[in-house]
């Protein structure tokens, strides 16, 4: 690797510096190459688990995981142990650096250890490059919190080539960015309305925060009486079919009605992956009609007490992505998740 490579995944800022980023301090920055590890700590003035929740959600992650100049989105992140994130950091001229994180331990609040390498677009792993042991400890101090990090490198070779990549130039300039993230709280609070992110051409996330476990949000989309109360869309509709999928491999139904007149609507589909009670992907297709398939990954992560429920959909293009966008799909899954927030859950 060089300085014109790609920006190391160790440090999504390697080799890339703009030359006037702010730059949050960083207690201490070491660099051992006899126990290969490369460790920094940083220091806020936000309580812990302020600082946890910014890397446990992706719309906070992604602002500042890379540096100014090239911002990354996230596609996926499964903040549990066995899952994944893929993400990608795009530079003023367009180009592409791809990378993933594997979690390999996850103990909520307090530390997570993943495997962070390089990818390609749709977050396989590219094996060609290295790949990097990092571990995240977060802990309360006096006046705040700190999040220390360490990575291991499998050589001396490959922490040297990282360094001179400008790898400490790059984290300090990726760090800068965290003050404000953290400062902005209200936009990723239980409550705030379902918003939709555009991340590519043929992606969007929908997320917002739920009051509740993340095991009773899971339930919540699992049993069909409770489903039958709050997936609903705007006031006016009934949902008489809601045939789940249980496992991979099975399909599902669902049937919309007016409780006026007027023609009701469905979508079925087929699930894909399910790991209980964190992460569940499907297909959807609306029912009797040639539209294109997407295809949606739901992730749930405990955040503040509550659950984050993201879903990232992906279509054929943008063409559909931007027709979808334009129905006011966010304002009738806010309409849902509100019945779930205030209603089902609420019940206790």
């Amino acid at each position: 690797m060089t300085r014109t490579a790609t920006p190391s995944r160790l440090s999504p800022a390697a080799g890339i510096v703009p030359r006037k980023a702010t730059v949050m301090p960083l207690s201490l920055v070491v660099h051992d190459p006899q126990a290969l590890t490369l460790t920094v700590v940083a220091d806020s003035s936000a309580p812990v688990e302020r600082l946890w929740n910014a890397y446990a959600d992706p719309r906070q992650l992604e602002r500042f995981w890379g540096p100014p100049e090239y911002p990354a989105k996230f596609t996926r992140h499964d903040l549990f142990p066995g899952g994944r994130s893929h993400y990608v950091m795009t530079g003023p001229e367009g180009d592409k650096a791809p990378g993933f994180w594997e979690f390999l331990t996850v103990d909520p609040g307090r530390s997570f250890e993943v495997r962070d390498g390089f990818a390609d677009e749709a977050g396989n792993e590219n094996t060609a490059m290295p790949s990097m042991r990092m571990v995240f400890v977060f802990e309360a101090v006096d006046g705040g919190s700190r999040v220390t990090t360490v990575t291991h490198f499998d050589s001396a070779e490959q922490l040297g080539q990282l360094l001179a990549m400008g790898m400490d130039e790059g984290m300090r300039s990726a760090m800068g960015q965290i003050d404000g993230v953290l400062a902005d709280r209200s936009a990723f609070a239980a409550g705030h309305p379902t918003k939709a992110d555009i991340l590519s051409d043929t992606q969007v996330r929908v997320a917002r925060v739920i009051r509740g476990t993340v095991e009773r949000v899971w339930r919540a989309h699992r049993d069909p009486d409770l489903m039958k109360r709050w997936l609903l869309g705007p006031d006016g509709w009934t949902m008489p079919v809601c045939e789940i999928a249980q496992k991979v491999g099975d399909t599902y139904r669902y049937v919309w009605e007016p409780q006026g007149e007027g023609e009701g609507f469905g979508f079925d589909g087929e699930l894909l992956e399910s790991t209980p009670p964190h992460r569940a992907v499907t297909t959807a297709h609306m029912t009797g009609t040639d539209y294109p398939i997407t295809t949606n990954e739901m992730t749930l992560t405990p955040v503040d007490g509550a659950t984050l429920l993201s879903i990232v959909i992906t279509y054929p293009d943008a063409e559909v992505r931007d027709m979808v966008l334009a129905t006011g799909m966010a304002d009738g899954m806010e309409a849902s998740y509100v019945r779930l927030d205030t209603e089902v859950l609420a019940d206790g």
